[in-house]
């Protein structure tokens, strides 16, 4: 029955006009705005320099989450049908994901945090600052322009001597709004 189903719903979708839900999500611009455009033009050619090690490209985003715990065993896949999971669900918490890549040598790392503040935003950039990019005379930041992205938060995290040190050793590159990389 559910094969038969399945099978008549592209047919279906079409009669009614409805999608099939194949949608592609995609930046569109605002129309004629030549912040957007400014903003943009930078960030391509941030990406279009060849890599240098001294200057290396750093791209990072961060996602709340919200952290599910299952109510019942999953049943595991087999060659016939993938993984069932039940569809309800107990609430276990947020957490947030902060995502960092060098694209032209594709590496990237995930950090885990409890919160998404300026402070913990300050200290996964100065924890890279010390380790990866130790070396780096200056690293280039690419994101986007959301309020913890900023010189200030290192200084409130940090004291003002060791603040500096850090925000002179980055020089931000900011997606356009409504934007990202």
């Amino acid at each position: 029955m559910a094969k038969c189903f399945f099978s008549l719903l592209p047919a279906r979708c079409k009669k009614n006009h409805f999608t099939n839900r194949q949608i592609e999500y995609w930046v569109i611009p605002p129309a004629a705005d030549a912040e957007f455009a400014a903003s943009m033009e930078e960030v391509l050619e941030v990406y279009a320099q060849p890599y240098d090690a001294r200057y290396p490209v750093l791209c990072m985003d961060e996602q709340p989450i919200q952290l599910l715990k299952e109510t019942r065993t999953p049943i595991a896949g087999t060659p016939r049908h993938p993984r069932r999971v039940d569809y309800e669900y107990e609430r276990a918490g947020t957490a947030s994901i902060f995502m960092f890549c060098e694209p032209l040598v594709g590496w990237r790392h995930v950090a885990v945090r409890k919160r998404r503040t300026k402070v913990d935003w300050a200290h996964e950039m100065a924890h890279l600052l010390r380790t990866r990019y130790r070396s780096a005379t200056k690293v280039i930041v690419v994101c986007d322009n959301l309020n913890t992205h900023t010189k200030g938060a290192f200084y409130e995290a940090f004291e003002p001597a060791t603040a500096r040190v850090l925000v002179r050793r980055m020089a931000f590159c900011y997606t356009p709004k409504h934007g990202s990389w």
